[in-house]
């Protein structure tokens, strides 16, 4: 499946709540075409709320900016902006099988049911859910949902597919089987993916890239290697891995 590679560009986005938290300090982030990112931190670092400002979820405040390529989709409505999501509760359709599950998108398109069929057929190999296209979600298991869930947003030819924490859900040995399975398959796809987790090893299994947030402020951005050998922040180097600390003694 031939999927558009999109570049995705953030500028100077931001976000105060009603309450006066600021969930996102003035951000700045650029993600290459096909690349795959993770937004990397604990619970109200602000990587949820980035990905939803990404996604036409909330808006910014002030003259923050979003876009995809070359195109300003600061103001369009998410469903106008071309993205795929995974959620982290599936949100499949109980009462729809497998296939309508991924065939739905394309079908409130207009698809014709020629294409909607050849597409979930394709989607359905590539995922590997052959046999169980007429299966309703409850007769699945955890990590077939997130199959079909990821399937169903690969379906629309999206810009741009944003994962929310999608594994979140599963137990720790079937977490561990699908997170490679999903680094394989958005290799494979070679599409533009911005995927938000707290946790270290999965970002590092999966994105060619990852940022680093916390206190709703991006504090490092680069490679899993680059930032666990060079890290520029306390907090990066004690949140992906053991760190020994050296005091500092100043002789005069």
């Amino acid at each position: 499946m031939e999927l558009e590679r999109t570049a995705v560009d953030i500028r100077q986005c931001e976000k105060t709540f009603l309450d006066g938290t600021m969930a996102l300090q003035p951000t700045n982030l650029c993600i290459e075409p096909g690349e795959v990112v993770a937004l990397l931190g604990p619970s109200g670092c602000g990587k949820t709320t980035l990905l939803r400002i990404i996604a036409g979820l909330e808006k910014s405040d002030g003259d923050g900016t979003v876009w995809f390529g070359s195109d300003d989709v600061t103001h369009l409505p998410v469903e106008r902006r071309g993205i795929g999501m995974v959620f982290q509760h599936y949100a499949l359709f109980p009462q729809m099988s497998v296939a309508s599950n991924i065939g739905y998108g394309l079908k409130i398109r207009g698809a014709s049911a020629q294409e909607i069929k050849r597409t979930v057929g394709e989607l359905v190999d590539l995922v590997r859910l052959n046999g169980l296209e007429h299966r309703k979600p409850k007769e699945l298991s955890g990590g077939q949902r997130q199959r079909v869930a990821l399937a169903r947003a690969i379906a629309v030819r999206p810009k741009v597919l944003l994962l929310d924490e999608p594994l979140t859900a599963l137990d720790a040995k079937l977490k561990e089987s699908l997170r490679d399975e999903l680094a394989d398959l958005l290799r494979r796809l070679n599409i533009t993916a911005i995927h938000v987790t707290h946790d270290q090893h999965e970002a590092m299994s999966i994105a060619d890239r990852l940022v680093v947030m916390l206190a709703g402020k991006v504090v490092q951005v680069g490679t899993a290697e680059d930032l666990y050998r060079s890290p520029k922040h306390p907090f990066v180097a004690s949140f992906l891995g053991r760190i020994n600390t050296l005091k500092v003694i100043q002789i005069y």
